[in-house]
């Protein structure tokens, strides 16, 4: 129950307060770390999430786990559901877990003199057992492990815009390097004309780790 409440304090201090989702995303990193045997929060990578929801529930999730989009073990994926896939990075086990149907009705009922159904979620969350809370299931991964975490300082230029590309994330088309932005899949649209492209695109290519090939002054390095 200490360790639980010092996640929950961390947690409200990163957001400014608490709030019920927080409480959830906390115990689901709890849970996770359980079920496959990884003492949380890691100081090591042994640990990979994938949630698929931003917000408060992420940010308790990665508070209690030690799994960080700025280190590489956590994904968000944007299905809006406050869900987590959890990775045993040494043996490959998953499992995702996912709010109970009913945990909201649980936790009404486990305060009936508290008028406001807000504060008995976030009271109640705290305390109710996991089974009333979450659903748990193991999981087969569709997606490779080993070409999303790729390699570190593999980078790579593409032809069309010649901004830097980590960790194998680039498209060849035609035999050449694009981003993925060049390539169509892109969120925004360039105001750049392409002359202006054209003067910061550095001359050199990039082969391998950190292998840089020059033919003028620019280094990314």
């Amino acid at each position: 129950m200490h360790k639980l409440q010092s996640l929950l304090d961390e947690s409200a201090a990163h957001h400014n307060h608490l709030c019920p989702r927080q409480v959830l995303g906390v115990r689901m990193g709890l849970l996770g770390g359980q079920v496959l045997g990884i003492d949380v929060p890691q100081t090591a990578k042994r640990m990979f999430v994938f949630v698929e929801l931003d917000g408060c529930g992420m940010g308790g999730i990665a508070t209690a786990t030690g799994c960080f989009v700025r280190r590489r073990t956590m994904r968000v994926l944007d299905f809006g559901k406050l869900a987590a896939t959890f990775v045993d990075m040494e043996n490959g086990r998953s499992i995702r877990i996912h709010p109970h149907p009913q945990n909201r009705e649980y936790a009404i009922a486990a305060l009936p003199d508290e008028p406001d159904h807000w504060q008995r979620q976030l009271a109640a969350y705290q305390f109710l057992p996991d089974e009333q809370l979450f659903i748990v299931e193991a999981v087969e991964l569709t997606v490779s492990m080993e070409k999303i975490i790729s390699q570190p300082g593999l980078r790579v230029l593409c032809a069309q815009c010649g901004e830097e590309i980590s960790n194998e994330r680039q498209v060849v088309e035609n035999g050449r390097i694009l981003c993925r932005a060049c390539a169509g899949a892109t969120y925004y649209r360039s105001q750049r004309q392409p002359a202006d492209i054209a003067q910061f695109k550095p001359a050199y290519a990039i082969n391998g780790r950190s292998n840089l090939v020059h033919t003028n002054h620019f280094d990314y390095r």
